[in-house]
This record gives C-alpha cells, sequence and structure tokens, in this order.
C-alpha cells in the first residue's frame, strides 16, 4: 500500500446493531452477528494498512483495541456520515494522505476484497471509489484521495450523491462493483443471500 494510506472502519454500538433483523433474531443473536462482522472488518484492513476505528460505544472500541486498531470513541453517536467524518479527521491528523471509508457490517469482506476494491487505486489524481451495496444504491466503501474537501453522502441512494460529489470536486469516480463487498446484513433476506454466497469447506 502506498505511504499515507490509512482506513477507517466504521462501527455502531453492538446493542443496537442490526435492528432491522429483529423479526428473525434475538437480540443476543443482532449483537453476536454484529461483533463478527466488526471483527471480519478491522482484520481486514490490519492485513493491509494502518487502520482506525471510529467506535459507538465501549464495547465496540474493546474489540477494536484487542484487534490493534487506532481508536476513536463517538461520546454521542449521531449516524454514519458524522462518525466518517470524525475518522477522515483524525486519520488527516495522523496524516493521512488517502483513505478508504469502511463499513463494519459485510460478513464476506476480507482482505482479498479490499486488495480488489484498491487496484483502482494505481490511477494518478484525485480519486473516488466507490464500492456498491447490493440492490439499494448505497455504498458500502468509499475511498478518497485527498481525504479532504470531499462532503459525505451515507444512507439512501448514496452512489449517484456521490458520484456528483466527485463530479463538483473534479475528481474522477469509479463505481466498484464486488460481492463481498456488496453485502450488507440489514434485512432478513441478506441472511439469506449471505448463506447462498459464504463459502463452504
Amino acid at each position: 500500500m502506498p505511504p499515507g494510506f490509512w482506513i477507517v472502519v466504521l462501527i455502531k454500538d453492538f446493542t443496537t446493531a442490526k435492528s432491522r433483523l429483529s423479526s428473525v433474531l434475538e437480540p443476543r443473536q443482532r449483537r453476536g452477528l454484529a461483533e463478527m462482522t466488526a471483527s471480519r472488518a478491522l482484520d481486514a484492513a490490519l492485513a493491509l494498512a494502518p487502520t482506525l476505528a471510529v467506535c459507538g460505544s465501549i464495547q465496540a472500541a474493546d474489540l477494536a483495541r484487542l484487534r490493534g486498531a487506532a481508536l476513536v470513541v463517538e461520546p454521542s453517536p449521531s449516524g454514519q456520515n458524522p462518525a466518517a467524518a470524525r475518522g477522515l479527521a483524525e486519520a488527516l491528523e495522523r496524516g493521512a494522505e488517502s483513505v478508504l471509508l469502511l463499513s463494519s457490517d459485510l460478513p464476506l469482506v476480507d482482505r482479498a476484497a479490499l486488495e480488489r476494491m484498491l487496484a483502482h487505486a494505481e490511477l494518478p489524481g484525485s480519486l473516488v471509489v466507490a464500492a456498491a451495496a447490493d440492490g439499494r444504491h448505497g455504498t458500502n466503501a468509499l475511498y478518497l484521495r485527498p481525504p479532504g474537501d470531499f462532503t459525505l453522502h451515507f444512507g439512501d441512494a448514496s452512489l449517484p450523491k456521490f458520484e456528483e460529489e466527485a463530479r463538483l470536486r473534479g475528481r474522477q469516480f469509479i463505481l466498484h462493483e464486488d460481492p463481498s463487498l456488496g453485502l450488507d446484513l440489514d434485512e432478513p433476506s441478506d441472511l439469506s443471500a449471505w448463506h447462498r454466497l459464504e463459502p463452504t469447506g
């Protein structure tokens, strides 16, 4: 990886994560799922680059610390965009020249998936690479070079918003589609997709 590259993993409070799965999973199961996916994201990130975890609770911070990530704990979590902005600001203070913002609810993410996305970073100049969320026009990972001077739009239909933001900022925009980054666990149907796509053996 190039010098000055950081990965920022966004980790919600485990006790409130996966609320939309409450019809099919008990609270203990939802918490375990959130911890599992956060661990996967952290391990994939730490295998490649210095990693900063923006954590929505002390429990999430404890997990990230044990994995070896640097930490920012949100005193009052208020959504993905403020968390990501806080992570970018901290990474910039630590000398980041490029940053990959990574969701922590991707059950198939691994080092190879991140490497495939980061292959686009070999292109020169100011760059935005967005990993699409399956079927929702959302964004599960976002690479920014440089990491500053860019407004964040995570949430519903964020992909076209990020593309337009890149155009306004004079940056090249690349849409990256990869099943290992596309599947996030938000709805009951996502659990079925996960079990269908998860490697066996």
